[in-house]
C-alpha cells in the first residue's frame, strides 16, 4: 500500500529495519511487526454513547470503521437508510437482487460501541477527533484502499461487494490500522457465489431462525441506545454449526487465500470444485 500513498505502521521493526512488502517473500510466514495506538474512552450514559475529547492527542485510534461498498446485495442495509438515487441509481425504489453502484459509496459506523451503529457524516466528523482537512484525507484513503482491493479482486478472479478499514492517528498522519481485504472484514464472491463468513450467516439466518432473530433484536435495541451490552438480551444458545459445512467454509477460506495471493500457502482443492461441494451439501441439506 505504501506505493499507492498509503501508509503502514512499522514501529515494531528494530533500528534501521525496512519493512517487507508481503508480495516480496519467497515463502508465506507467521511474523508480524506491530505497533500500539491509544484507545479513546467512549461512556454510556442514559442511552447514549459520550465520546472523549481527543483534541491535542497525538497517537489514537479513530473511533470509527470506514465503510466503502461497490455492490449493493439485496439484503444490504444500505437499503433501509437511504434511497437508490442518494447513491446514483434511477428510481425511488430499489432494483431486486445485486445491483452495482455507478461510483463506490463510504460510510461510516460506530467503532468501540457494543453494537455498532451507522452515522451520518457530521457525527462521524465530531467523534473522529480529526480537523476537517484531516476527516478529508480519511475519507480518501477509505477510497484509495476500496480502489486497490477491487482492482486485486479482479486480477484474481474475485470481486469485490464491499468491505471496511480502521485507521489511527499519528503525529498528523492517518495510518491504515487492523486489516485490509479479508474474507471476514469484506465481501467477495467468485463466479458468482459468496467468498466470505455470509455463508456461515446465511445457515443461521435459515436453519437457526429463534436465536438468529433474537440476536438481531437485541442488537436492535443496542443499536438505539437502549442497552449498552446486547449480549445480556440473548438467551438461546446457537446451533452447532455442521461438521461437513465447517469443512467447506475452512476449505473455502483456504483456497481464497492461496487465490489471492497467487501461492499454494494452504493444502486445499481449487475455489471452483469447494463451491461445487457448497452447492451439493445445501441441496441435500435443503440449506
Amino acid at each position: 500500500l505504501e506505493n499507492n500513498g498509503i501508509k503502514t505502521h512499522y514501529r515494531g521493526l528494530g533500528e534501521g529495519d525496512e519493512p517487507v512488502r508481503v508480495d516480496d517473500l519467497a515463502s508465506p510466514t507467521d511474523t508480524m511487526s506491530i505497533s500500539l495506538a491509544y484507545k479513546p474512552e467512549v461512556r454510556h450514559r442514559k442511552g447514549s454513547y459520550h465520546y472523549e475529547d481527543l483534541a491535542g492527542r497525538k497517537n489514537f485510534l479513530i473511533p470509527l470503521e470506514i465503510v466503502f461498498r461497490n455492490y449493493v446485495p439485496g439484503g444490504s442495509s444500505l437499503r433501509e437508510r437511504c434511497l437508490p438515487e442518494e447513491v446514483g441509481i434511477d428510481g425511488r425504489e430499489w432494483p431486486e437482487g445485486e445491483v452495482e453502484l455507478e461510483s463506490p459509496v463510504v460510510e461510516f459506523s460506530t467503532k468501540l460501541e457494543r453494537q455498532d451503529r451507522y452515522l451520518d457524516e457530521e457525527r462521524a466528523f465530531e467523534i473522529s477527533g480529526l480537523n476537517r482537512e484531516e476527516f478529508g484525507e480519511l475519507k480518501r484513503i477509505a477510497a484509495e484502499v476500496n480502489r486497490l482491493l477491487t482492482e486485486r479482486a479482479k486480477e484474481r478472479g474475485f470481486k469485490h461487494l464491499d468491505g471496511k478499514i480502521e485507521c489511527i492517528y499519528d503525529s498528523g498522519e492517518i495510518l491504515v490500522a487492523d486489516v485490509a481485504g479479508t474474507f471476514d472484514e469484506n465481501r467477495f464472491s467468485y463466479a458468482g457465489r459468496s467468498v466470505s463468513k455470509e455463508v456461515l450467516r446465511s445457515w443461521y439466518k435459515n436453519e437457526d431462525r429463534e436465536w438468529y432473530e433474537e440476536l438481531v433484536d437485541a442488537k436492535e435495541k443496542a443499536r438505539g441506545g437502549q442497552v449498552e451490552e446486547w449480549r445480556d438480551l440473548v438467551d438461546s444458545e446457537p446451533r452447532q454449526l455442521p461438521e461437513e459445512l465447517l469443512r467447506l467454509v475452512s476449505n473455502l477460506y483456504r483456497a481464497g487465500a492461496n487465490q489471492w495471493l497467487k501461492c499454494k500457502v494452504f493444502a486445499a482443492p481449487e475455489i471452483p470444485q469447494i463451491m461445487e461441494g457448497l452447492e451439493q451439501w445445501k441441496k441435500k441439506n435443503n440449506s
